[in-house]
């Protein structure tokens, strides 16, 4: 089955109805300019109430890795989700590998609009702290330079662009997480357009910024459910 992710959780209401929902993931937006953004504190307090199963991801742009690692363990986190260039460059040779890497899961969130000039975003974005195998996911989103995330609007799942990226994704051997615009009512057609391990969603089931709608979330996961049904047939 598809890999569902909630993002943008910043209170523990919300976070219950997504894993009710069958949610796999849920997201934390430490992104300081984001209407949703969530500090660590207020992280913990929800973290600490959710299933154990439940994934526990920490959203970042920027930043400095030891730092991340720091919000990532206060908010018990398991598992981190980058964006921007800072992150995705490879560790300096010689330089340690910081030892608390390895509790963490990460998944790198890249932007569909920015590898028609060759790509080299996804060239760099193979590690996080020299640890590639703990990469489980890369996330395509449709976010710009100055908003990297949260557009609420659908990147274009039919595009050459789109289908060289896809392709280079799975050549790596690495799970594709679609993300940007997906609701209820077009999940489906990304999913068959796509045929994506995971799906990533925060604006689609949202009353206003950063306060989830329980009804749309839980007719987001039917959809994808519904389209793991259709797709397997």
């Amino acid at each position: 089955m598809t890999w569902i992710k909630i993002c943008g959780i910043t209170n523990l209401e919300d976070a219950l109805v997504a894993v009710e929902a069958g949610a796999d993931a849920l997201g934390f937006v430490f992104y300081e300019e984001s209407p949703r953004r969530v500090n660590a504190p207020e992280v913990r307090s929800i973290t600490e109430q959710l299933p154990h199963s439940i994934e526990r991801i920490g959203v970042f742009v920027g930043g400095d890795s030891g730092q991340i690692l720091t919000l990532a363990e206060t908010a018990r986190l398991s598992g981190v989700q980058l964006h921007g260039d800072r992150h995705n460059s490879p560790r300096p040779e010689g330089q340690p590998e910081d030892p608390r890497v390895v509790d963490f899961d990460c998944y790198i969130g890249l932007q569909a609009s920015r590898f028609r000039n060759g790509g080299s975003e996804f060239a760099r974005g193979g590690m996080f702290l020299g640890s590639r195998e703990r990469i489980r996911g890369i996330l395509l989103d449709s976010g710009t330079p100055s908003r990297p995330g949260g557009t609420g609007i659908p990147f274009d799942w039919k595009s050459p662009d789109t289908a060289d990226i896809v392709k280079r994704i799975r050549s790596a051997g690495w799970n594709l997480i679609v993300a940007g615009g997906l609701r209820a009512e077009n999940v489906g057609e990304a999913m068959t357009q796509l045929h994506p391990w995971g799906v990533d969603v925060s604006s689609g089931v949202e009353s206003r910024p950063g306060k989830k709608d329980p009804d749309k979330v839980r007719a987001f996961i039917r959809a994808v459910r519904e389209a793991d049904r259709a797709n397997s047939n």
